[in-house]
């Protein structure tokens, strides 16, 4: 079993560019990236290797991921016939923050108030940079998605983490201030 996995995935296309939330599916995987505590490893997936992602993640012991269990999983699906939420053991951190706070809280607003850092590009750049890789053929701009994406695995990673170790993570509430949100991870 490879212990816990922490994942997450950028598309090839936009909401706008399929219809909506609904078409999940047809957005594409660009890239997708996994960090494995078994191994110790980050992992990066493009489009033709997203098998041996969707393989990692039904053998987990627990998958962690920020939005993955509609969003991700609902991209990813795209790729399988595998119902990947009823498949997995999951622990969606933006869905548990959803359930305390009654609302979402973007990935940046919790990274930057509990970490320090926060994200170093948004999901307009990672579709920006493909469709770059698309016209040039150039890789570096699939290499600046796998960073990309990569480093939000690394957030999500440490925001799991802390909030095993503290009992709490932090958020900016939108006003500049930060809160402090009780987790039971």
């Amino acid at each position: 079993m490879p212990g816990t996995v922490y994942f997450d995935l950028e598309t090839q296309r936009s909401f706008n560019d399929v219809g909506g939330s609904a078409n999940l599916g047809e957005m594409k995987v660009s890239v997708g990236c996994s960090f494995c505590t078994e191994s110790g490893e980050y992992r990066v997936y493009p489009e033709a290797e997203l098998e041996d992602l969707v393989d990692l993640l039904k053998n987990a012991n627990l998958v962690v991921g920020y939005n993955h269990l509609h969003f991700d999983y609902g991209v990813l699906e795209g790729y399988t016939v595998l119902d990947l939420g009823a498949v997995t053991v999951n622990l969606d951190l933006m869905v548990d923050l959803k359930e305390t706070l009654g609302r979402r809280v973007r990935l940046g607003q919790v990274a930057t108030a509990t970490l320090g850092t926060g994200k170093t590009a948004v999901g307009v750049d990672a579709l920006k940079w493909w469709r770059e890789h698309k016209t040039t053929g150039s890789h570096e701009p699939l290499m600046k998605i796998a960073e990309y994406c990569a480093y939000d695995v690394k957030v999500t990673k440490c925001l799991h983490e802390y909030g095993c170790e503290h009992g709490h993570v932090k958020y900016d509430d939108g006003s500049g201030r930060e809160q402090e949100v009780p987790v039971n991870w």
